[in-house]
């Protein structure tokens, strides 16, 4: 069976009739056949189970995951309080998994999907979305391990204020879990990803930081550290603009022989940095500032990986996953990484995505997969 996709979005007063009126158009570009998977992001300011009932109300069974974000993207720009809907119909099977204790453990919520994976055979990835305010991804990553599966995904984003999110598979949904699909079958899937952040120089040593709050830079809190250097007093960064805007400016943090990027969700009336993964005492970080020219560039480096994977084969499908820092940097620009991704891939691949505050990735040495800040990744499937 061909590989086939549509993609709907829509916008309405409230999220059933959003994602009523996606579903319905992604369903008429498709024809008669029955989907096999559907993909759905949907604006945190719609209620997750009223966008879930317009769904499902057309899809009936179809496996489904899906995330909030502020702000979708389709092949056509983005898209902010909107619905989308990607259908994919393909020889292929997928097994949707809902884990609504992953806030309570990452490590748990690992281990049951390795073991679910073990279970099934042919399985090709294992696609997931996970809350991006609560839960620790970094030992979700850690206890997933495979020699033949791909691991990857995306941490939910929403609100900044009030740290909501939401997550769904099927009819489930809510705060706090993590939404999986295991794709077995006539599939490939080709992943790229890369980030257009560069260090200026500035320098910090990490003294002190417990669980995901980076308390000190230098001995200092760390809204002094970057008041110093930005020149804005240091009890403005606990407040917005500035407390979501500290996102723009992560760090690139030393990890082995890697430089990791981390960068903070908000910072806190204390002044400490809130991350969504934990930065170790000691660690050397530099201070990383980004551009469009050099995110362009990086979202045509991540779409030429995933093509390569797919050795030869025509993708069918693209889905785009951005951090959110991108939608900040891009303002003037909006929709500038959908046009350098639709440079490599073609401006006929149909795309979804959206907006997120972490990347999931296969692991560079082996497939324990790594959680990435400020990246965008592309995921390009195509027939096996």
């Amino acid at each position: 069976m061909t590989l086939n996709v549509a993609v709907g979005y829509a916008q309405a007063l409230n999220g059933r009739e959003a994602g009523l009126q996606a579903t319905h158009y992604a369903l008429n570009r498709l024809g008669s056949a029955t989907p096999s998977f559907g993909i759905l992001i949907a604006s945190h300011q719609y209620q997750a189970r009223d966008v879930v009932n317009g769904v499902s109300g057309l899809l009936g069974d179809t496996p489904l995951i899906g995330f909030s974000s502020p702000t979708a993207i389709t092949s056509a720009g983005l898209h902010p309080n909107s619905v989308i809907v990607a259908l994919m119909i393909g020889d292929f099977q997928v097994d949707a998994q809902w884990m609504p204790s992953y806030a309570q453990s990452g490590r748990e919520t690992g281990v049951q999907l390795s073991r679910q994976i073990a279970e099934k055979e042919d399985v090709r990835a294992l696609f997931f979305f996970a809350d991006g305010f609560n839960g620790d991804a970094d030992q979700l990553c850690s206890a997933l391990s495979s020699d033949s599966v791909k691991f990857l995904g995306a941490l939910s984003s929403g609100d900044l204020h009030t740290g909501h999110s939401y997550q769904l598979a099927g009819p489930q949904n809510g705060s706090g879990a993590l939404a999986g699909a295991i794709l077995r079958g006539n599939l490939q899937v080709g992943v790229g990803a890369a980030h257009g952040w560069n260090p200026v120089g500035s320098q910090f040593r990490v003294t002190r930081s417990r669980g995901f709050w980076l308390r000190t830079l230098d001995g200092r809190p760390a809204s002094e550290t970057y008041a110093q250097l930005f020149g804005y007093p240091a009890r403005e960064w606990a407040f917005p603009p500035l407390s979501h805007l500290a996102r723009l400016y992560p760090l690139g943090v030393e990890q082995g022989d890697q430089i990791m990027v981390r960068a903070p969700i908000r910072v806190e009336a204390d002044g400490s940095f809130r991350m969504n993964a934990p930065v170790r005492d000691g660690a050397d970080a530099y201070l990383l500032v980004g551009n469009r020219v050099s995110c362009e560039k990086a979202a045509q480096e991540a779409a030429q990986q995933a093509l390569q994977q797919l050795n030869g084969a025509k993708p069918a499908f693209a889905l785009v996953l951005v951090d959110i820092a991108w939608e900040m940097l891009l303002k003037s620009h909006p929709g500038a990484e959908v046009a350098a991704v639709q440079d490599i891939l073609g401006k006929d691949v149909p795309i979804a995505g959206g907006y997120t505050l972490g990347q999931i990735v296969p692991g560079r040495d082996n497939n324990t997969p790594q959680l990435l800040n400020q990246h965008i990744v592309v995921v390009a499937f195509a027939e096996g």
